[in-house]
């Protein structure tokens, strides 16, 4: 059993499974191939990759795939809190370059589904989070694109000040939406 509920931008959907909770804690199915099926969603996911990131603060993204690689993405977080954010890159869409962001945590079970067309980041919001999201295409560094978390034509508000920021190497080269190869209609 899970809810599935549309973001501002209704291709981003955010998943909630049921939580069974006793004396022992709790238990809950975070994917199951036919409940998603029933809510519209036939993806068949290939590939799981989980990070930790140890800072506060620290953002991972904006990470996309480009065809024929491109992935949908179900991110949830195991432990610790992430802000989560889902930007549209379909040129042809009327949300083309807007966001959507959700908190996702261990504790609210919370999970995003990013689909293909759009790039994905977070940013932590507790130490030593651990986030895991399924995938639909296997990685491909032939593939690998992303842009700028702090692109100022997309006015992500995130949570941390610049100055504050933990970011990869190569996160922090990526490209303006303006000047990436995005590839996306």
């Amino acid at each position: 059993m899970l809810t599935v509920t549309p973001t501002a931008i209704e291709a981003v959907k955010v998943i909630v499974p049921k939580s069974f909770g006793d004396r022992r804690g709790s238990f809950s199915e975070t994917y199951n191939r036919n409940r998603f099926f029933e809510h519209g969603i036939a993806l068949e996911f290939v590939q799981d990759n989980q990070s930790v990131s140890e800072a506060v603060g620290t953002i991972r993204g904006l990470h996309f795939q480009s065809a024929p690689m491109a992935q949908d993405k179900l991110v949830r977080v195991l432990q610790g809190r992430i802000f989560d954010v889902a930007v549209d890159l379909r040129r042809s869409s009327p949300t083309y370059g807007q966001w959507v962001a959700e908190e996702l945590s261990a504790e609210n079970g919370k999970q995003l589904l990013v689909p293909i067309g759009f790039a994905h980041g977070f940013c932590t919001l507790e130490p030593n989070t651990v986030v895991l999201y399924k995938v639909t295409n296997y990685y491909s560094p032939a593939h690998d694109r992303g842009i700028a978390w702090n692109d100022s034509d997309l006015g992500i508000e995130w949570p941390v000040a610049a100055g504050d920021v933990t970011l990869s190497d190569k996160d922090e080269r990526l490209p303006s939406l303006k000047s990436a190869t995005v590839g996306f209609e």
